[in-house]
């Protein structure tokens, strides 16, 4: 899938589609993406919900003593620094036949090293280094087994480790993408995050832009596509070759994916 971020500054973004997909797809628009009533085209969607959003303070991580014996004596301190959220929810989504639930949780650490010149009083002072970040996103999602089949168990992750991956980069960020996958045991759909990686100028000219930004997933089988979802949009589209049972399974990873908190897509 090709991304494209349109007028200079990227103020409006746009996901590009191939033509192929689309002229063999249905588009549906999600409301109340990440709300607690969301609606979908088609489907009926039970109000979702949620647990406590656990949001723990900034803690101490890892303390860097003998650094700073030395840091210190130039005005350096150097300090670890752990964020952790967690967050789950419930709900169902149908059709006019079969409803499925839909249970999930969502985790997220991220560790970091904080240098402080104390030594100025500049806005510019503090600097922070990326050193892990893990999230993870699961997902039951089940019904009458003899109406819609087996529970389907969906995943999807992100992870980075400064040291195993040998990054030097003091100024990397995280990928906003996730990658996952959804399996009932039989059948499996793969999840791939899209993302924006140009930008058309004003007077035309594509541009490499100088970070990713994340703009949807593919959903896949191994016989190709099945469903995209744009973020930006809010919208899913649907190959029109799936049966009611596929397309309420699709429907439901991708509200699963529209109604998360702790990773927010920015849109």
């Amino acid at each position: 899938m090709a991304v494209t971020c349109l007028v200079a500054g990227c103020a409006s973004l746009k996901m590009t589609i191939p033509d192929a997909f689309t002229q063999q797809a249905t588009k549906q628009h999600v409301k109340g993406a990440k709300r607690n009533r969301m609606s979908l085209d088609q489907f009926t969607i039970s109000r979702v919900k949620r647990g406590i959003t656990i949001i723990y303070p900034p803690g101490w991580g890892r303390a860097y003593y003998l650094e700073n014996l030395f840091l210190n004596q130039l005005g350096i301190s150097m300090d670890g620094v752990v964020e952790n959220q967690k967050g789950k929810f419930h709900y169902s989504i149908a059709d006019a036949n079969n409803r499925l639930e839909v249970y999930a949780h969502e985790m997220s650490i991220k560790e970091e090293t904080q240098y402080t010149l104390f030594t100025s009083n500049s806005i510019f002072n503090n600097f922070s280094e990326l050193q892990n970040y893990y999230y993870i996103f699961t997902a039951v999602i089940g019904g009458d087994s003899t109406k819609v089949g087996k529970d389907w168990q969906m995943i999807l992750t992100n992870v980075y480790d400064r040291k195993a991956s040998g990054d030097h980069n003091p100024f990397t960020f995280i990928n906003t993408g996730d990658n996952g996958m959804a399996t009932n045991g039989t059948d499996t759909i793969f999840i791939k995050p899209i993302d924006v990686k140009q930008r058309i100028t004003k007077d035309g000219q594509t541009k490499d832009l100088p970070f990713k930004l994340l703009a949807g997933y593919e959903l896949s089988t191994s016989g190709g596509v099945i469903a995209v979802m744009d973020l930006i949009k809010k919208d899913v589209w649907f190959y029109n070759e799936l049966d009611a049972s596929e397309r309420l399974v699709v429907g439901a990873i991708s509200t699963a994916i529209f109604a998360r908190r702790v990773h927010d897509q920015g849109w």
